[in-house]
């Protein structure tokens, strides 16, 4: 409390982070993470604390959607650490009505895979024999089979230029599956579907482009197309290869239904479609299920 010039009293206004931390105190809430998490739960709520004071941004944001968001990443064993790569809470800036009708600018969080989240949503089904994904460089792609899909990157590299991204992926009964896409074509992917940058009139395909020509750093701990375009390039096509053609436990389904882009259903179907090889899999060998606890058991455990 601070005394007003009247001699009277007005309350403090808290601080944000504090706001957030009475709310991660909750009986409710710590009831929910400990759900999710178990015993690890005390030491993800204390990653979201220290994520949100580092953020300006993210204090800018409603602290119950910060909880919100923060509880996807939970309910999937995904640390959301920036460092890590595996999942990350992003602010962004929308366009919203207000309760008079006028629009306005609000930040607000969103949820968002790492593309190395994917890659271990994918190990924990234990379905997976061989799953990868990186940047192309010029020379590297040496042709391109139309009957097959089948994709050849043997070339020889010619220089630091990326001019593109693939994932493959191999199951355990055979089945695989490639993935191409350009770089034009993921800064167009990017600028329609992107939440943070479809609405954003500076930011262009061209000026994507030119991100593309950055050095690759995938494991950058800066987030979103802006700062770390090859990580989200990545991201992008493990999650599109994967959402249409791999296994899909329970975990990876709810990954993909909560990722931060929200691509539409028609779209993933288009770019796997024209850019994936044609191989034909059979529904019986790749189904849609939960993960055993001894499947689980046997891949890497990321922390949470």
């Amino acid at each position: 409390m601070q005394q007003a010039a009247n001699g009277g009293q007005v309350a403090t206004q808290r601080k944000p982070v504090d706001i957030l931390k009475s709310m991660m105190n909750a009986e409710s809430v710590q009831e929910q993470f400990k759900n999710a998490l178990g015993k690890n739960s005390a030491t993800f709520v204390a990653s979201v604390i220290d994520l949100y004071n580092g953020d300006s941004n993210l204090q800018l944001c409603n602290p119950k959607q910060v909880v919100m968001e923060a509880l996807k990443a939970a309910t999937l064993h995904l640390p959301i650490n920036k460092a890590l790569g595996y999942a990350f809470i992003i602010p962004s800036k929308n366009s919203k009505k207000d309760e008079k009708g006028n629009w306005i600018k609000v930040y607000e969080p969103t949820f968002q895979m790492g593309y190395k989240g994917y890659i271990q949503l994918a190990m924990r089904t234990g379905q997976y024999r061989t799953i990868n994904a990186d940047v192309v460089y010029d020379g590297e792609l040496r042709k391109v089979n139309k009957l097959t899909g089948e994709i050849a990157f043997d070339g020889e590299r010619k220089s630091d230029k990326v001019i593109g991204y693939f994932c493959y992926f191999e199951l355990m009964n055979g089945f695989s599956k490639t993935l191409y896409m350009t770089v034009e074509q993921m800064a167009n992917h990017a600028k329609r579907y992107s939440k943070a940058i479809t609405s954003d009139k500076d930011v262009t395909v061209e000026k994507l482009l030119n991100l593309a020509n950055l050095p690759v750093s995938p494991d950058s701990n800066k987030v979103g197309w802006m700062g770390n375009f090859h990580g989200m390039a990545q991201k992008t096509v493990i999650r599109n290869l994967l959402s249409k053609y791999g296994y899909l436990s329970v975990e990876m389904q709810n990954a993909i239904t909560n990722d931060y882009e929200g691509d539409e259903t028609s779209q993933r179907e288009i770019l796997t479609d024209n850019y994936a090889n044609k191989q034909l899999i059979d529904a019986e060998d790749v189904s849609f299920e939960s993960v055993s606890s001894e499947q689980q058991a046997e891949t890497i455990d990321p922390g949470y």
